[in-house]
């Protein structure tokens, strides 16, 4: 099985029924597979915020939901998180691509891989880092404790995750 089809059977798993992407090479396989999945509604969005809206939206509705992004728009989101997620404890798991590392070939990537985990960090959101195809393991308990605490979650995963860019 791959490593897109045990993310998105961990989200089925997990009763996640609405999942939100915006873009990205490292993650067209895992947002291909949502769109696939008979019990995933995955609706694209232009702008990380606003799929963190429409992931509101989906939790006020009664609904688990999730967004796919890349780790360059974190600092678009800070605003959303704090007052929207954070303020109303919404369960959001985030799986972000972290562009920007060792290897990367796009050089304006590099600079947000920087500040990514030290803005995670100072808005307490729990953070984790995908490195290898078996830290997929993981995903399962990262959801169960994002859905218990009623917190965002930050699941990162690298090009080497992913095998490259």
């Amino acid at each position: 099985m791959s490593v897109n089809d045990k993310i998105v059977d961990a989200f089925a798993r997990h009763k996640v029924e609405f999942i939100t992407t915006v873009p990205c090479k490292q993650l067209g396989g895992v947002i291909e597979k949502c769109e696939e999945h008979p019990d995933i509604y995955h609706i694209p969005s232009n702008k990380e915020d606003e799929g963190m809206g429409l992931c509101a939206g989906a939790f006020m509705g009664g609904k688990r939901s999730a967004i796919i992004m890349q780790n360059t728009a974190i600092g678009v989101t800070i605003n959303t998180l704090v007052t929207l997620t954070q303020y109303y404890r919404m369960p959001l798991p985030m799986l972000i691509s972290y562009r920007g590392e060792l290897g990367e070939p796009v050089a304006c990537q590099a600079e947000m891989a920087v500040h990514t985990k030290a803005l995670l960090a100072q808005l307490n959101i729990p953070t984790y880092h995908f490195h290898e195809e078996n830290d997929v393991e993981e995903f399962d308990k990262i959801l169960e404790y994002t859905f218990m605490c009623n917190k965002p979650v930050a699941i990162l995963t690298d090009a080497s995750f992913w095998k490259g860019y």
